[in-house]
């Protein structure tokens, strides 16, 4: 790939293509979607302790594995799909991480039932626009916030597993509810005039 000798780089991601991608046209775009939301908070769970671009490369795994995060599905798994997905080479065969995806399933189904959504719960943690001053170095940002703490003892109230303070942010910025793309990324546009 030929790349630009005066582009500034991206603040993550360059040089393989996935990650780009994932960068330029995902990272820190809002998602409202139930079934995105799931699967990005899936994701960051099984992130947990790794590189996210390992999590990515197996992403489309994750989708074959898990239904493409339908909840409802998911939620029917039994331990003969635990011991199943423990023997899928294509995703991170984490007994711990897979059981929250499942057990993250029913407290989304059982949130649906209660006539709520995971997009209201997630995004009543957004931090009002122009709260937060955009990073300038990766320093700037941070890892945890009051919003994750909070965002992360709700998901557990509602029965949720594998969301701490740390998951919950990145799901923040996975979820576009935070955008952490530094001031000097090339996706970040000028504010119009």
């Amino acid at each position: 790939m030929d790349v630009d000798p005066h582009r500034t780089p991206r603040c993550f991601g360059d040089g393989d293509p996935l990650y780009e991608r994932y960068h330029d046209e995902e990272w820190g775009v809002p998602v409202h979607d139930e079934h995105a939301l799931y699967e990005r908070l899936a994701l960051e769970g099984f992130q947990s302790g790794l590189a996210w671009i390992t999590v990515l490369r197996k992403r489309e795994s994750f989708r074959a594995a898990f239904a493409g995060f339908d909840p409802v599905v998911v939620a029917d798994y039994d331990e003969h799909d635990v011991e199943r997905l423990l023997g899928d080479a294509g995703i991170i065969r984490h007994r711990g991480k897979i059981e929250a995806t499942i057990s993250n399933a029913h407290a989304l189904v059982a949130l649906h039932e209660a006539g709520r959504t995971l997009d209201e719960v997630l995004w009543s943690f957004a931090p009002p626009v122009g709260a937060r001053v955009r990073p300038t170095t990766w320093r700037d940002v941070p890892s945890v916030t009051d919003g994750s703490k909070a965002m992360a003892k709700e998901l557990r109230r509602l029965g949720f597993r594998f969301v701490g303070p740390t998951t919950a942010y990145a799901a923040m910025q996975a979820c576009g509810l935070v955008d952490d793309h530094l001031a000097s990324c090339p996706v970040v546009r000028p504010a119009a005039a």
